[in-house]
């Protein structure tokens, strides 16, 4: 298991998130085109409690993509059938040559809600834990790019977020019955969630945990992961920048009266002006 954290992102504002997302599309969209000419296929598994951020996350990814070589995939209620042959109810939805597969929440359920909710029976749930690492490695040895998020947030921020789709007529459709009982359960479901980082995170495919909190930041941190990890063809990934002297954060007093919400250059300015007129 990673924790991954962009420390730059710490500081982050709306403006520079808008350009650093774009770069970073930029270079995700030069990614899927090597993908294509190289018969690529890449997996992305999105994992998290309800109100992490998956869906934006992935809608922020594939905004740019080329359509025909990139698949979204978020499965319903599984059948009974499906529900005893857990792993083939996702083999029709691997990836093939050439193409970027998106998982919003993946087979990973049976490890987290699914016997959480006491939707699988422990059985199944043992089944699943001693099967998953051999069954992705099968993938894996066939050229799989196999990457695993999972987006982490508070009970706080998840009851914020809630509390929004409840409020929001536009929001409301985002949040279940289900969604509440599940909240209900943090404690349980945060036992099996551990349970699944120590057993199915290894070296090929760690579980990559990234602090989801602050939804901006998230996004960008997951798509700066898949860009450092995966090396492809015209590869130009600058390091985030040290953004202090772009961040509107600064502030200066003159005769009493106090003016904020300066960038480092209109501070250095003022600054600059205030001195020549006190010398």
């Amino acid at each position: 298991m990673i924790n991954y954290d962009v420390s730059e992102y710490n500081r982050l504002n709306s403006d520079l998130y808008r350009r650093e997302k774009r770069n970073l599309q930029i270079e995700f969209l030069k990614l899927q085109n090597w993908a294509i000419k190289e018969g690529k296929k890449i997996a992305v598994v999105f994992e998290g409690r309800d109100a992490a951020g998956k869906t934006d996350t992935i809608n922020l990814l594939a905004r740019h993509l080329i359509p025909d070589h990139f698949r979204y995939v978020h499965l319903g209620i599984p059948t009974e059938n499906e529900s005893k042959n857990w792993f083939k109810r996702y083999e029709k939805h691997m990836p093939k040559e050439g193409e970027i597969v998106f998982f919003d929440r993946s087979w990973y359920t049976r490890a987290t809600v699914e016997i959480t909710m006491g939707y699988c029976s422990k059985r199944q749930y043992t089944h699943f834990m001693n099967k998953v690492i051999r069954w992705e490695k099968s993938y894996i040895e066939d050229d799989l790019i196999l990457i695993k998020f999972y987006l982490s947030i508070e009970k706080r921020q998840q009851s914020k977020r809630f509390n929004e789709r409840q409020t929001d007529p536009l929001k409301l459709w985002k949040l279940s019955p289900n969604d509440l009982r599940m909240a209900d359960k943090w404690e349980i479901f945060s036992f099996f969630k551990e349970q699944m980082f120590s057993s199915t995170s290894y070296e090929e495919s760690p579980w990559i945990v990234i602090n989801a909190n602050n939804k901006m930041v998230a996004r960008l941190t997951a798509l700066r992961y898949l860009l450092n990890e995966i090396d492809y063809e015209g590869k130009k990934l600058s390091k985030p920048k040290t953004w202090d002297a772009e961040i509107s954060n600064h502030k200066i007093e003159y005769k009493g009266v106090e003016f904020s919400g300066l960038t480092y250059q209109q501070f250095k300015m003022l600054q600059k002006l205030i001195q020549n007129q006190s010398s």
